[in-house]
């Protein structure tokens, strides 16, 4: 029987990719309306859920907590144009290494230690953007740019979190960036339609799928350690090959699922190479 987290983690990963699912159905509508949605079906619940708790709204950092929120939403923004022109689950996989330009930043800017075989799997990951640049015509030189551009601001966002998460609730960190997309997206509202037939579902269901997978996320990480959670995270990936395939009839070459595979395995072994890592280190922290 799985664990309390790595159910939670499951229905996350599942509740992410159907968002995404979701967001490529309303292609149709402006980027920033799509972020208007999704950030709103968490907000209205996130910030009352603060109020009655006494969760600082302001935090203790709010120009960082800024520019994590902008940050974020930049990355969001490349990655909704993305699966908009190429496969859902190419643009997923490619957004994936974001957590190596992360380690890139940290290691520059916080002096984390990055090891022989995180770099090893950097290098595997990388290799998987390659193939799938290669052997998939549907993935267009400007998609895996978007993905790319995507990836590198949610990398900084990663490094950004890091350094906030033992300075501000999770969830003053969350409400930001939801504040934030809202605040933004409302400057298009002229580029904004009203959504049409089976348009109005996907409106519905992308907040509330977005908010599903937030909090299953959120309980997975604190019900369970990160070493044993991480890697099930990129069930994302599968998930999305597989709705991908049954609402937008995108399939894949042998190749191309070679470079997903490349993706995500490199992504998965960085995982385990940095928890390693840290295991051998820690006896000698407590000396």
């Amino acid at each position: 029987m799985p664990s309390q987290g790595i159910i939670f983690i499951l229905i996350a990963t599942f509740a992410f990719a159907f968002m995404n699912v979701l967001a490529k159905v309303l292609s149709g509508m402006h980027v920033s309306q799509i972020i208007f949605v999704r950030a709103l079906g968490t907000f209205v619940f996130v910030f009352p859920y603060m109020l009655s708790k006494g969760i600082s709204i302001r935090g203790n950092h709010p120009a960082l907590l800024s520019v994590r929120a902008v940050l974020g939403l930049i990355s969001l923004a490349c990655f909704f144009m993305a699966i908009q022109i190429i496969p859902l689950g190419s643009a997923i996989s490619i957004r994936y290494l974001g957590p190596i330009f992360g380690a890139f930043l940290a290691f520059i800017y916080l002096k984390e230690r990055v090891n022989a075989w995180q770099w090893v799997s950097f290098a595997i990951a990388f290799s998987g953007v390659i193939v799938i640049k290669g052997f998939d015509l549907r993935v267009s030189t400007f998609g895996l740019v978007l993905s790319l551009v995507s990836a590198f601001f949610l990398g900084i966002t990663f490094v950004l979190i890091r350094y906030l998460a033992t300075r501000e609730h999770y969830l003053t960190i969350i409400n930001y960036f939801m504040g934030t997309s809202i605040l933004i997206s409302l400057f298009f509202m002229g580029l904004w339609r009203w959504p049409i037939g089976h348009e109005w579902y996907a409106v519905a269901g992308i907040g509330v799928f977005g908010l599903v997978g937030q909090v299953c996320m959120t309980r997975a990480f604190a019900a369970e350690e990160t070493s044993v959670i991480a890697p099930f995270k990129y069930m994302e990936v599968i998930h999305a090959i597989i709705l991908g395939l049954v609402f937008f009839g995108e399939g894949y070459s042998l190749m191309a699922i070679v470079g997903i595979a490349l993706i995500v395995g490199g992504m998965i072994m960085n995982v385990m190479a940095k928890e390693k890592s840290n295991k051998i280190r820690r006896p000698f922290l407590r000396k």
